[in-house]
């Protein structure tokens, strides 16, 4: 009896070691996922676009499409990648957070400088469907390689923890949950308006056809606003790796000057208020060095990194 009470009690403690890593794991997901805010948020709203022009009922396996070819993309490519430079490079990962933050903020300066400047006339899809279809979840994959290897670094860099397979379940938990929750909202997304529509045509109750007509005369200033959203996290949250990640390879000057502004802001306001106005300023003069370093970049990337790609990429 006295064997199986110990048995047990092995057991037990054995269950609340497992438990205290599920714990361990999922808290170091979730707050590794919310350091990738920027690029999630960008990835959510620069995803909707793709299904334009196509079917209604093509839009969903659309979605599905480059949701599995994201998530392929992340724990079979960059899940290992990631790890293999944890173990064998680590050296390497604040100046693969400073080119990752300079692409979040070369693509928000970007879109401001568009949206500011010339418009292109919107092209609707033409030819072939089913090829049109295939090389626009193609493109759309190669974007989301972008911006999941962009996630997947800063979630490493996120990780407190030396041991290799909390790591990497972390990355994992990491992989699969941002991509539901990416894909999930573009599923949503893209289907409100149709959904909106049978409430508005079919609904039973005054409220619900009311309810529906409200959704589908909101969607296009909801995209709108997400995409500004999406534009401005991308310059705050650029900004801000490039800056913590220049005073990880020991240049401190901007994060400190950063820090001091927002504390001397602070104290111009009650203490309720402390907290929130520090984050305000320090996530404001991030947003404003992701955007004039975004404007830098921009030239940069036309005349000379774009150039290089075209003459080394297949065509």
């Amino acid at each position: 009896m006295s064997g199986l009470l110990a048995l047990l009690d092995d057991v037990a403690a054995i269950a609340k070691v497992a438990a205290a890593s599920v714990d361990d794991v999922i808290g170091q997901a979730t707050k590794a996922g919310a350091k990738a805010a920027g690029a999630v948020i960008d990835d959510a709203a620069v995803s909707p676009k793709y299904v334009q022009g196509f079917a209604p009922a093509r839009e969903l396996p659309i979605v599905g499409k480059i949701a599995w070819g994201s998530i392929r993309n992340k724990i079979l490519i960059l899940l290992p990648a990631a790890m293999l430079l944890s173990v064998f490079a680590p050296w390497l990962i604040a100046p693969l957070l400073i080119l990752g933050g300079s692409y979040l903020c070369y693509e928000g300066a970007e879109k401001i400088v568009h949206a500011f400047g010339h418009k292109d006339p919107h092209s609707k899809a033409t030819g072939d469907p089913a090829h049109l279809e295939e090389e626009k979840v193609k493109g759309a994959i190669k974007t989301d390689f972008i911006l999941s290897a962009e996630i997947m670094t800063i979630a490493l860099a996120a990780i407190e923890t030396d041991n290799l397979w909390t790591r990497a379940a972390v990355l994992f938990v990491v992989a699969v949950g941002i991509t539901a929750v990416v894909y999930g909202a573009v599923a949503l997304i893209v289907k409100a308006d149709d959904v909106g529509l049978l409430m508005a045509k079919k609904g039973r109750f005054s409220i619900t056809r009311l309810l529906g007509r409200g959704v589908v005369a909101g969607m296009p200033k909801f995209l709108f606003v997400l995409t500004w959203v999406g534009t401005a996290a991308m310059l705050w949250v650029g900004g801000q790796i490039i800056v913590h990640s220049l005073g990880q390879l020991g240049w401190h000057a901007p994060e400190d000057l950063i820090h001091g502004w927002a504390v001397a802001a602070a104290g111009g306001v009650g203490a309720a208020w402390q907290g929130i106005v520090e984050w305000a300023v320090t996530a404001g003069c991030d947003g404003v060095l992701g955007f004039v370093w975004g404007l830098i970049l921009i030239p940069i990337v036309a005349s000379v990194i774009k150039p290089a790609m075209a003459a080394v990429m297949p065509k």
